[in-house]
């Protein structure tokens, strides 16, 4: 049987290997917070791999699989325990610090449109998918972040997750495109006349426009997710703010790549990674304050 630290352990391997800008901005937060870290984690990528990584699977099985998912956790959930090796620490964070079942219901919702949905006609309508594959990821990390004043955190940290998934979606457009979806809002594509692009996978004029213009977009929603860091002590704040600088640095990747997506993946180098850390990890940032050591 599993046992609650190989299970945190799991969860702490699954973000080292597919997350490794999250999992790097992990190390700045205290010790005894960074495996719930994990475990949020490793629910996210175990529904995110049902999705998208089963092989050869008819969608009518990776339905019933992400299904079955969702009736598993939350069965364990309110029975405290699982003998699943991923569920079974995220069972555990999840009652730790109260996350709201709901947040994790949202996120499953989000996960099953992708069985249905290719495409998003306007911003608003991705925003709708975003609540619960995004902005509810950051409403499940404010427990453990801890925040001064929850309510006026909430919608920065929203942001944030939002934030975060618009660069992930910008950088991925060639992958997304490979699995038959766009997200892209595609009011934005016509805009722009930026259909070529996408139609040849090549980099036109269009195209780098209508790239400019959701580079400017994501990074409104960065401005708005740094309100947030103040309102957090500074051990959850290091680790935020490092995470926001490295994936913002994606977007400043693009940008040097003349907006080419299609032929090469914006990534971070490994070295910029660990200078963030290193820089963080020395000074405050984010208002002082105790932090208590609960669990």
């Amino acid at each position: 049987m599993t046992t609650l630290e190989q299970s945190y352990e799991r969860c702490r391997s699954l973000n080292k290997l597919y997350g490794k800008t999250y999992y790097w901005s992990t190390y700045l937060l205290p010790r005894v917070k960074r495996h719930h870290v994990h475990a949020l984690y490793g629910f996210c990528r175990y529904a995110d791999d049902i999705v998208d990584d089963l092989g050869p699977v008819p969608v009518e099985r990776r339905v019933e699989a992400l299904s079955d998912f969702g009736d598993r956790f939350f069965a364990d959930l309110e029975r405290g325990s699982s003998h699943d090796p991923v569920l079974k620490a995220v069972v555990h964070t999840v009652r730790a610090f109260s996350i709201d079942p709901e947040c994790f219901r949202r996120f499953l919702r989000s996960m099953a449109m992708d069985f249905t949905v290719a495409t998003y006609e306007t911003f608003d309508d991705l925003l709708g998918y975003m609540d619960g594959s995004a902005a509810v990821i950051g409403e499940m990390m404010l427990p453990i972040l801890e925040p001064y004043d929850h309510a006026a955190a909430l919608p920065h940290a929203r942001d944030l997750g939002n934030a975060f998934q618009l660069t992930n979606f910008l950088r991925d457009i060639a992958e997304d495109l490979a699995r038959g979806r766009v997200y892209v809002p595609q009011e934005d594509v016509r805009k722009f006349g930026a259909e070529e692009a996408f139609a040849t996978r090549r980099v036109t004029p269009e195209f780098r426009d209508l790239l400019a213009f959701e580079i400017a977009r994501n990074r409104e929603l960065y401005a708005s997710a740094d309100l947030g860091v103040d309102m957090l002590p500074a051990s959850s704040a290091r680790c935020i703010a490092g995470a926001r600088a490295l994936y913002s640095r994606i977007l400043e990747r693009i940008e040097a790549a003349d907006y080419d997506v299609f032929s090469r993946r914006a990534e971070v180098p490994a070295w910029q990674k660990l200078a963030v850390a290193a820089g963080l990890a020395r000074p405050a940032v984010g208002r002082p304050g105790p932090v208590p050591d609960r669990r």
